[in-house]
């Protein structure tokens, strides 16, 4: 129990309490791999399949052209490279372990023959040329190359095809057609150049160009018949990736790179080329196109942003015909397949300028522009899309004719007010990605007659109140929605009624008002109507009742009850008033003098979860004078604001000896 002091040496203390561009395609995605490490890419196009090495996990993973798994071959104990004949067929894995290359069939996706090497052999990189098989094995210090031909039933594997010839660490292979190449990695690089169309490899040229000798990590071969472009991934500042001519490997061009060593090449069958590098912050990859040092797409993933992740070395390949880029990618959260999709691609960026406002059904011009690196082909067309109220799906406005300069325009009537949005459409060329650009426009409406009774309305605690909302005229939507937000964060907006108004123009939804509410109407347009919202506040009292406990009597002084005391009684005063959390009452107490009512004080007393609070009024009393005490509830300063301001009756008393 509380107490209060003497009534008239002490003025009771209260406190108020205040409550209350042209970047990676749209389409371009990255899906974890179920692979502890990497060892190479393979692509068939075929299929339409990626296929993967994890050395740690002894498998080779194949996905779809998105990077969902598809199948997984097992039991391949360490294998490492890969490589896919020109019919994307079959793909053959080096598989050290088990002293292997085992041969996937890529209609299937499983090991479909094994060929022993020789004990101890470790066949770690190979490549597909002239018909054969062709390897690197051995140990650290002392690798060579072997081949064998898989058309034979058994095949003989034929090994130290380059005598007196080895590579303290296995050479990296790659071919075309009968070309084939060997890179050696590290700080001292070189590549061979072999022509095997015989069975044997036959020395064309060796060697390096300068800028491209140091620490080379990867390097690509063309696909073309000929084989003829090397692209090194290897050098130090300033950062480049060097372009070789396969016939006399001389330099011929470079790819600038931003900020760190090359560590990835693959080159498309047109001849564009895309670089990696081991970059946390800066750009990833770099793509080319042919004869050009400055590259028409880049492709950064932050480190922050992207998990973590960096494109693994010798991470990157084409698919056969171009249409996508594979990068390999390695971070925190593991290790990912990145699709980029139309990488070969000039990126177009479609501009779409439209009014800023317009009226409905009045004639207006659109224009626009196609911008690229590349000039777009003779009788290029963007498609036009409408979308407004009418047509949320869009409605399709036809092909418009592209310029020479890449602009287009045209004319519409829009039928539909409120946001009408006009979309361009680029489907793509042999050299450009698909894309689209739209503008908005802002279609005048009929204005709208939305009303709503009962605005700052004050009710009784639980009165069950009917708002009604009126809607004037419109075009074709007459359906209100009627939302209710008590006050309180503990009581979320409601949806009272959704519905069509009455053949008055009135729909009302009842509201039991237990605290103060914001009620809302909102009609959300139609076509030739604009939207509107309407909000009224109604409020809501408390419950507060006080009884009085521990009088002698009660009598009447004139026509007002009193409770009589025995000045050494202390009387009880027990307030009841509707529960919220942290809410106190405020008691007043006021003293008749000379014909007047004077205040003596006030003081708040908090309630307990029963809704209740009793306060006992201590003495020593003063008899002779006539008294009265009233609990309130006082919006903000009782704790919240969630209702109105409430006074409960006064309750009168008097102390006599």
């Amino acid at each position: 129990m509380r107490t209060v002091s003497t009534v008239l040496a002490v003025v009771f203390s209260s406190t108020a309490i205040a409550a209350g561009t042209m970047g990676p395609a749209a389409a371009d995605s990255s899906r974890a791999l179920s692979i502890s490490s990497y060892g190479d890419i393979a692509v068939d196009g075929v299929h339409q399949r990626v296929y993967i090495s994890d050395p740690n996990g002894n498998k080779v993973v194949v996905t779809d052209y998105a990077g969902k798994l598809v199948a997984t071959v097992p039991n391949l104990p360490g294998v490492r490279d890969l490589a896919i004949t020109p019919d994307s067929g079959t793909v053959y894995a080096a598989v050290p372990g088990d002293d292997t290359v085992v041969a996937i069939e890529t209609s299937t996706a499983t090991a479909a023959a094994h060929y022993p090497i020789g004990e101890n052999t470790d066949p770690q990189t190979l490549a597909v040329a002239g018909g054969r098989v062709w390897f690197m094995y051995g140990q650290e210090t002392a690798h060579h190359l072997g081949s064998f031909d898989p058309s034979l039933g058994t095949p003989e594997i034929a090994l130290d095809q380059l005598p007196g010839l080895y590579f303290r660490d296995a050479a990296e292979l790659e071919a075309a057609g009968d070309t084939l190449v060997l890179g050696v990695h590290g700080t001292w690089s070189g590549l061979a150049v072999y022509d095997v169309s015989s069975g044997a490899p036959v020395l064309r040229e060796e060697g390096m160009p300068p800028e491209a000798a140091n620490y080379m990590e990867d390097f690509a071969l063309s696909a073309d018949a000929d084989a003829e472009k090397i692209v090194a991934a290897s050098g130090e500042s300033p950062y480049a990736a060097t372009a070789i001519n396969t016939a006399d490997l001389t330099r011929t061009g470079a790819y600038p790179v931003v900020a760190n060593n090359p560590n990835g090449a693959a080159i498309a069958p047109d001849g564009t080329v895309a670089v990696s590098t081991y970059s946390p912050y800066d750009t990833d990859i770099s793509v080319f196109k042919p004869g050009k040092t400055t590259p028409y797409r880049t492709y950064t993933y932050d480190q922050y942003t992207s998990g973590g992740d960096t494109i693994v070395s010798q991470g990157l390949a084409w698919a056969p015909d171009g249409s996508r880029l594979f990068a390999i990618a390695s971070g925190n959260s593991g290790i990912h397949l990145r699709v980029l999709n139309d990488a070969a691609r000039y990126p177009v960026k479609v501009s779409v300028s439209a009014p800023a406002k317009a009226t409905r059904a009045k004639k207006l011009s659109v224009t626009g522009k196609l911008t690229s690196g590349a000039s777009f082909p003779s009788g290029s067309k963007v498609t036009v899309t409408r979308t407004d109220i009418d047509s949320p799906k869009g409605k399709s406005l036809g092909t418009k004719a592209v310029g020479s300069s890449g602009a287009f325009s045209f004319t519409d009537t829009p039928p539909a007010g409120g946001n009408v949005t006009y979309t361009a459409q680029y489907a793509g060329d042999a050299t450009h990605a698909p894309a689209s650009g739209k503008d908005t426009v802002a279609v005048a409406r009929n204005a709208t007659t939305l009303t709503l009774n009962h605005n700052k309305s004050v009710y009784n605690y639980g009165t069950d109140v009917s708002f009604t909302a009126h809607l004037g005229s419109t075009y074709k939507n007459r359906t209100v929605e009627i939302w209710a937000d008590p006050y309180g964060s503990d009581k979320p907006k409601k949806l009272l009624k959704t519905g069509k108004v009455n053949s008055k123009g009135n729909l009302s939804a009842t509201v039991d008002m237990t605290r103060d509410t914001t009620v809302t109407a909102v009609f959300n347009g139609d076509a030739r109507s604009a939207g509107k919202t309407v909000k009224v506040t109604a409020y809501a009292r408390v419950k507060v009742s006080t009884t009085v406990s521990k009088q002698y009597k009660t009598a009447k002084i004139g026509s007002t009850s009193y409770a009589y005391f025995h000045k050494k009684t202390d009387p009880v005063f027990t307030t009841t008033m509707t529960y919220y959390k942290n809410r106190s009452q405020r008691l007043n107490l006021e003293v008749y003098f000379q014909g007047k009512w004077l205040d003596a004080g006030s003081q708040y007393f908090a309630l307990g979860t029963n809704g209740k609070s009793t306060v006992t009024l201590l003495g020593p009393h003063e008899t002779g004078y006539r008294m009265r005490m009233r609990a309130s509830y006082v919006n903000g300063s009782s704790g919240d604001s969630v209702n109105s301001t409430t006074y409960g009756a006064w309750k009168y008393f008097y102390f006599t000896k």
